[in-house]
């Protein structure tokens, strides 16, 4: 029997962007277009997977936001839902260790914009939200790695990713955005599919990709899978208040370890959020989670730090960042 796990470690990074996708993934494993479509349908259906498609990097279309509320219990669920109801918002957790305890990820297409999202929330919900932009990644990647020796091909990090300059958007590329969002269609000819949603020509529709993959703009194009079906049951994000003179290199540090999934530096907010240093690790068990917290303690000197760690309580929502059709708020 099939393992559709190959499948998923192929595809995840580097989907085709032929006229024929699915039939050149399909070939690399010895399979028919017919059934990779069936397996992808089949898990689209029962959630294993999210969608297949792009997923930029961060700020170099639009602009995002990592956000907290500090939320009595009682109110959880109720709050939770209304920042669901936003179209801005794409992941919304509960996290434990923190009076911040409920987390989510909000973007937009400017600043403006994304200022305008947080005081609705803070209107609507009656708490303020603190604001941690990105200010330096070190590791940002969200594939998760699922045959076996899945974390030996994960590089050791030696720099920071290099920023990706803001591509100059006309409303065409706005439009494929908007389009690409909910992912490709599970048909024979995608492609053909997108630019029919975006209004472009196909050979136009694929040069725009084709450009955003090559500068960087696009960080990962595949298949998006939602981890816990697929094993990684733990996540944690690990905070600590690290001097600035040392962030950067602390951080280049943690973005290598395996089961870390994001690593990068956003800002205090003191005196409500005193920690600069943030990493996401992702695991299929406890212990697999409690050993990359000791080696998080091993590195030099930050397990003295201030620091603390937020464990996943609930999943609220989870899906990709949306740019393309998000309006203003006034």
């Amino acid at each position: 029997m099939f393992d559709d796990t190959q499948l998923y470690d192929r595809i995840q990074h580097d989907f085709p962007l032929d006229t024929r996708p699915y039939q050149r993934a399909a070939s690399l494993l010895g399979l028919s277009e017919r059934t990779v479509l069936s397996l992808l349908a089949r898990d689209l259906g029962n959630g294993r997977i999210s969608r297949i498609g792009a997923v930029f990097a961060p700020n170099s279309i639009g602009t995002s936001t990592l956000a907290a509320l500090a939320v009595p219990p009682n109110e959880m669920k109720q709050v939770a839902e209304r920042l669901n109801a936003d179209p801005a918002i794409s992941h919304n957790y509960a996290r434990t260790g923190h009076r911040y305890n409920l987390w989510f990820v909000a973007g937009a297409r400017d600043r403006t914009m994304l200022d305008a999202v947080l005081h609705h929330i803070a209107d609507d919900v009656g708490y303020q939200p603190i604001d941690l932009p990105l200010e330096r990644e070190y590791h940002i990647d969200l594939g998760f790695p699922l045959g076996k020796g899945r974390e030996a091909s994960k590089p050791t990090r030696r720099a920071p990713p290099v920023s990706v300059p803001k591509p100059e958007m006309d409303e065409c590329d706005w439009r494929l955005v908007a389009a690409l969002e909910p992912g490709l269609s599970l048909t024979p000819e995608p492609y053909h599919a997108l630019a029919e949603r975006c209004g472009l020509p196909l050979t136009e529709t694929l040069q725009r990709l084709q450009r955003w993959r090559k500068n960087g703009v696009i960080r990962r194009f595949g298949v998006i899978l939602h981890h816990r079906p697929f094993g990684y049951s733990h996540n944690a994000m690990c905070v600590w208040n690290v001097p600035d003179a040392r962030v950067d290199a602390i951080g280049m540090r943690i973005a290598s370890l395996p089961h870390v999934t994001l690593c990068y530096r956003r800002p205090r907010r003191l005196p409500n959020w005193q920690y600069n240093l943030f990493a996401m690790v992702h695991a299929r068990g406890m212990h697999e989670l409690e050993m990359t917290l000791s080696r998080f303690d091993a590195i030099g000197g930050l397990a003295a730090m201030p620091h603390a760690v937020l464990r996943a309580s609930h999943c609220f929502k989870q899906r990709g960042t949306r740019y393309g059709n998000i309006p203003a708020r006034v």
